[in-house]
């Protein structure tokens, strides 16, 4: 198992070595392209490359012609299997954080909740790895009230880290409906950017396929960065729609995204939240 693990990541991190170059050779090809449609001479650091960038420039389609992600691969299986998650405290949790988190299992089907302990996170990375867990979902707490979720996608990442507000659980909503355990149908509402994609991918593969006539909706919807999450069963009475919200509900904003586990201090940083420079308020980055 271990060899396998260390043969896998050597594979990922080769690939994300390749980027680089590929980067390289793309841009060479979009500059050779826009030169001999525009009917202008070729770039002088061209010429020499000039004949074997057409011949390979032949033999592209739109796919090839866009640059091959590593990230892609983290998600490569996703919809093959059913997600496998995991999910756990910060240590010492209090009553209400341990309440909030048998809320959270029961959001993501097929998921598992595990006492913390005193276990670290590189031993609770390895105890998942060998039990094939596809995410660990972590929330912290601060003096009882839940403020962080953490998302880590395994065995490579990436990890995913959301501020909590506004965290209201379900015996705090009146009129509550019982737990469906339906695979729900999700709704992403104003994600349009590059990044706004990404938290899209992370959220949307928490979750297996649902069924077409499964009665269960989950929404995220961003506004200005803050993500609302929230939760309903909805049943047809004639031609109305009745809407039936479950719980719980929360705001989350996500303020880093870094490329491998959570046990990984020296991963790459993909996406770290900045609030404190000028234009921050400005800043739509999902």
């Amino acid at each position: 198992m271990l060899r396998r693990q260390a043969r896998e990541r050597r594979e990922f991190m080769f690939r994300k070595a390749q980027e680089q170059q590929q980067r390289s050779t793309l841009e060479k090809k979009r500059l050779l392209k826009a030169a001999l449609e525009s009917g202008k001479a070729i770039p002088t650091e061209l010429k020499k490359e000039a004949l074997e960038l057409k011949r390979k420039m032949d033999f592209d389609d739109p796919d090839t012609e866009k640059l091959a992600d590593s990230r892609d691969d983290e998600y490569r299986l996703a919809g093959v299997a059913d997600p496998k998650v995991v999910v756990t405290t910060s240590r010492d949790p209090s009553s209400r954080l341990k309440a909030f988190t048998k809320e959270v299992k029961l959001l993501f089907p097929n998921a598992q909740r595990l006492n913390r302990g005193n276990h670290v996170l590189g031993e609770l990375v390895k105890i998942c790895n060998a039990n094939e867990v596809t995410d660990i979902v972590i929330v912290h707490e601060h003096r009882g009230e839940p403020d962080g979720l953490v998302i880590c996608h395994l065995p490579f990442g990436p990890t995913a880290s959301f501020s909590l507000s506004n965290v209201v659980m379900r015996h705090d909503i009146p009129d509550t409906s019982p737990m469906s355990e339906a695979y729900p149908h999700l709704i992403f509402e104003n994600f349009k950017t590059k990044l706004g994609n990404r938290v899209t991918n992370i959220l949307k593969y928490l979750f297996p396929v649902p069924k077409d006539d499964s009665k269960r909706v989950i929404s995220f919807v961003n506004e200005t960065d803050y993500i609302s999450f929230r939760h309903h069963t909805y049943a047809m009475t004639g031609k109305d729609v009745a809407l039936s919200e479950i719980g719980p509900r929360f705001e989350m904003k996500v303020y880093s995204i870094k490329l491998g586990t959570i046990d990984q201090v020296d991963a790459d940083v993909e996406f770290v939240a900045r609030p404190y420079i000028n234009t921050a308020k400005k800043n739509r980055v999902l």
